[in-house]
């Protein structure tokens, strides 16, 4: 009886190692309606969020300011480097122009690009619209989480820039 244990205890021996070994899915991280909670990636008052989201490997925040103005407010989730500057509104989207290196933000994705052409294109996995009308009809599109997020790095504590 010893002999047909075996397979068993080695079969569960290797799933608890694999289990060990896998990274586990984090809960998408603390959202209101200024953004992402202790994230740069979140307005701050007296300025509102005209939408916000994240992508596999960023969050971006458009914030509106007293003034009527608009402002990216973005973090690289790799290594936390953030970039707080100007936007403008384009078509169904946000654009921000940082040192020649232009950002552009959908519900659809971040778009990073230099002279036309494109750099990267990350897709959102996780995007809000606060000033999304609710009310009768299909509910609104506009939140779309698909995969967990990592929690906020150290450099986003605080939201500061």
């Amino acid at each position: 009886m010893a002999i047909t244990r075996l397979p068993l205890v080695a079969a569960a021996t290797c799933l608890v190692s694999l289990a060990l070994w896998l990274p586990s899915a984090s809960a998408a991280p603390a959202t209101d309606d200024q953004g992402y909670v202790d994230s740069t990636a979140r307005c701050t008052s007296p300025a509102t969020a005209v939408l916000f989201g994240s992508t596999s490997g960023s969050r971006v925040a458009i914030c509106e300011t007293a003034g009527g103005q608009f402002e990216y407010r973005g973090v690289r989730l790799s290594d936390g480097a953030r970039l707080v500057v100007a936007a403008s509104q384009s078509g169904d989207g946000f654009v921000a122009d940082n040192n020649g290196i232009t950002y552009t933000v959908t519900a659809k994705s971040l778009v990073i690009s230099q002279g036309g052409n494109v750099i990267r294109e990350e897709p959102m996995v996780d995007f809000h619209r606060p000033d999304a009308p609710v009310g009768p009809g299909p509910a609104p599109a506009t939140t779309t989480p698909t995969t967990p997020l990592p929690p906020p790095l150290p450099a986003e504590v605080g939201g500061g820039r």
